[in-house]
């Protein structure tokens, strides 16, 4: 394995410890708390805890405006509909949904980078297409799900954007405009809903939330930035291994028989089959040419 793709998993696998800690802490929002009203504060208090650190590197300016606007209003849209499923469905069965982003990656990847997807991934992604349906089980309409599958399909545009900044750009652009231009959507989703739920909890638990969010996206940024996403996409997956573990550690969360299937469907694939093959092929002695 190139020593760059290496490098590329270990700040995704990172990366995702702390994403899984972002999601257990919005399981500590009181009962009452608005998930937009949330969102507002955490937006808020990132850009200030971000200041420092951006003033720290030289006030660096943004080179793609538009692309951090963009990112920017669309990780609203998602980060609102991934509380607003974190609140009412178990953590496990959230992630469980959220995972299939690598998917969606490697797909955007295919399809609007021209990166190359082999046949196994392709394979990965039919198997973890069914082990999505598994989990949602259309039969039951599952509203929550649906709007954790946008959340997903949200994050992977942003992530997949983040190859369009380019690598001049200092890494801490990313963090504070996604968080700065995203300010006033988040605002005016506050103020339809009456900035509902405002309370001392909530606003520490924004807090700690970005404390968290932010780590990841640093090492997001800087693992992007090392290899093609296709490449490094699957160690997103290790953020549902720390979930199922917080979930049942924290919350006597587990997952039921079906969403264990679908899970796998989405997870093991793409760890197990690439090995699998590579295996089989080095097994299999090369037939001499006459």
């Amino acid at each position: 394995m190139q020593k760059n793709v290496m490098i590329g998993l270990l700040l995704l696998i990172g990366g995702n410890f702390f994403s899984a800690w972002y999601d257990v802490s919005v399981k500590w929002l009181p009962d009452d708390a608005n998930a937009a009203s949330y969102l507002m504060l955490r937006q808020v208090t990132s850009v200030l805890m971000l200041l420092p650190f951006w003033l720290c590197a030289g006030r660096p300016r943004p080179v793609t405006f538009k692309v951090h606007a963009a990112r920017a209003n669309i990780g609203v849209v998602g980060a609102l509909s991934l509380v607003m499923g974190l609140m009412v469905m178990p953590l496990a069965t959230v992630s469980s949904l959220f995972y299939s982003a690598p998917l969606m990656i490697m797909l955007l990847g295919f399809f609007l980078l021209k990166e190359k997807v082999t046949k196994v991934q392709w394979i990965c992604a039919l198997l973890g297409f069914l082990g999505i349906m598994i989990i949602l089980r259309p039969g039951e309409l599952n509203i929550a799900g649906i709007i954790v599958l946008f959340s997903a399909f949200t994050f992977a545009i942003n992530q997949m954007a983040l190859k369009k900044l380019p690598d001049t750009e200092h890494p801490i652009m990313p963090l504070i405009m996604y968080n700065l231009l995203g300010i006033p959507l988040a605002v005016l989703i506050a103020a339809y809903q009456g900035f509902a739920g405002f309370s001392w909890q909530v606003l520490v638990v924004a807090i700690a939330s970005n404390a968290f969010l932010l780590a990841y996206h640093w090492l997001c940024v800087l693992a992007y930035r090392q290899a093609q996403a296709s490449d490094i996409a699957i160690a997103e997956y290790t953020g549902l291994l720390f979930i199922v573990f917080f979930g049942w550690l924290l919350f006597d969360e587990w997952l039921d028989s079906l969403t264990w299937l679908g899970a796998a469907l989405v997870v093991l694939p793409s760890l197990i089959l690439p090995a699998l093959i590579k295996l089989l092929r080095s097994a299999v002695p090369a037939v001499p040419s006459h």
